[in-house]
């Protein structure tokens, strides 16, 4: 029997675009531009760039280069900008084309929203990118509520006006209700997902959940008792070029080990979404939260 859910949450990245692929198509380009500009082997500025994202708990650090000693050493913040404004636009350049909605994305969230059920976006990317992409992926206003990090602090002797190229609309949800997760809990805490169920005033049975993660997403809803969809379509573990964000990554060694150890634990997926958003559609009845 199909559930009937009010509510659909559902996980950003990897789960609505390919996170992986946007963040890989801009960093490798950046990485390449700033071992030429810098004469430091790329596995060396690896070493020295995991330690900086492990720091502020993302791996999209917007003031990386000015973190790092070994490149900032002697020069202003302006000045590390304009020696590898290169890096930078590959950077940029990199990422342009991959920023797009998953197939099928779209029309379902624009099916779902037009059932009266409501969608709620939780992730644990950071504030600004977040908003950045759905402004982007014209996911402002489809998506009821987002709940995120808010972003990492900007560095004392960083004027934030400088880097901001933008109206400050661009900054900023204008539709979509945006919410903050309690500073350093991250996926997967069920405690947290059944705050954000309780806050909607409906019950954990009229909620289903979506997300691309066995550990981060469907086991944090099997515990918060809440219907899981496993989005393995999102699944990039096992591409070649996941070994470069292993690198670089955020994540420390109590990550690390926390998802080998439930790995071991074979968490099994109530649903699973092998290829597409939209066999969500077939799974559960959606109705109005209303």
């Amino acid at each position: 029997m199909k559930p009937v859910a009010k509510v659909l949450i559902t996980d950003l990245d990897n789960t609505l675009w390919d996170w992986f692929k946007i963040w890989h198509s801009g960093f490798l380009p950046f990485l390449k531009e700033a071992e030429k500009i810098s004469g430091i082997s790329a596995n060396e500025l690896k070493t020295l760039i995991r330690p900086v994202h492990q720091e502020h708990g993302t791996s999209e650090y917007s003031f990386l280069l000015q973190s790092i000693p070994e490149i900032s050493k002697g020069m202003t913040v302006s000045e590390v900008r304009k020696k590898y404004a290169p890096a930078i636009a590959a950077y940029n350049q990199g990422q342009k084309p991959t920023i797009k909605l998953y197939p099928t994305v779209a029309e379902t969230l624009l099916k779902i929203r037009g059932r009266g059920t409501r969608i709620v976006g939780y992730t644990d990317s950071l504030a600004f990118y977040t908003i950045r992409r759905l402004k982007k992926l014209g996911l402002d206003g489809v998506l009821d509520v987002l709940y995120s990090p808010r972003d990492h602090e900007i560095p004392p002797e960083v004027d934030i006006a400088h880097f901001r190229m933008y109206d400050k609309r661009v900054y900023r949800l204008e539709k979509t209700q945006h919410l903050y997760t309690p500073k350093g809990e991250a996926k997967p805490n069920p405690h947290i997902l059944r705050a954000i169920v309780d806050a909607l005033g409906v019950s954990r049975s009229e909620v289903v959940y979506v997300g691309d993660s066995l550990i981060r997403d469907v086991k944090m809803a099997q515990d918060a008792g809440v219907s899981d969809f496993y989005a393995e379509y999102g699944h990039s573990h096992s591409r070649p070029e996941y070994k470069l964000l292993q690198d670089v990554s955020h994540w420390t060694q109590v990550d690390v080990d926390l998802e080998q150890k439930l790995k071991k634990e074979h968490v099994q997926p109530s649903v699973t979404l092998a290829k597409r958003f939209a066999e969500l559609l077939e799974q559960v009845e959606f109705v109005s939260y209303y």
